[in-house]
């Protein structure tokens, strides 16, 4: 739990459980952490265009990493963006976050050529990721995106 009632930066917080148990949701601290350090919220204002007539087409680098961090935190549908309003996971993650509502209306504006914008600020991510020294070097890296762990009957 958070101590303090001023604001904090994502590298001038102190977070302590009262209880061994608790830890719910900390893992947003380090994505957003990482977020903020490889400027990724600026890159997708640049990245993710929506005319300007559309509805929710304001802020978009903010919105996209919203719904990113909702979907570290577990949500998978918009109803399930409210988690990021709860408690002080606003001032964790820098401020004023979308609710579910304007998040809906956001993603209702886009056209398969925003998923190819999404597309090309993951690679840009990722570039300033390597960059900053999170690569392999000169080793492989396999990312597993379906990390699903279940019984598997029948061939593999």
């Amino acid at each position: 739990m958070v101590h303090d009632d001023t604001a904090v930066g994502l590298d001038g917080l102190r977070v302590e459980f009262d209880d061994e148990r608790v830890v719910s949701d900390a893992g947003v601290m380090l994505a957003a952490t990482l977020a903020g350090r490889l400027g990724l919220e600026a890159l997708a204002a640049d990245s993710v265009r929506l005319r300007r007539d559309r509805a929710g087409a304001a802020n978009a680098g903010r919105k996209v990493m919203a719904l990113v961090f909702a979907m570290i935190l577990g949500a998978d549908s918009i109803d399930d963006c409210a988690l990021l309003l709860a408690g002080r996971t606003r001032r964790l993650l820098g401020g004023w976050l979308p609710a579910p509502s304007t998040l809906g209306t956001f993603l209702r504006a886009f056209t398969f050529g925003h998923v190819r914008q999404l597309d090309a600020l993951l690679g840009r991510a990722l570039q300033r990721a390597w960059q900053a020294g999170a690569g392999p070097g000169a080793g492989r890296l396999v990312i597993d995106v379906d990390s699903f762990v279940g019984v598997v009957c029948g061939r593999l």
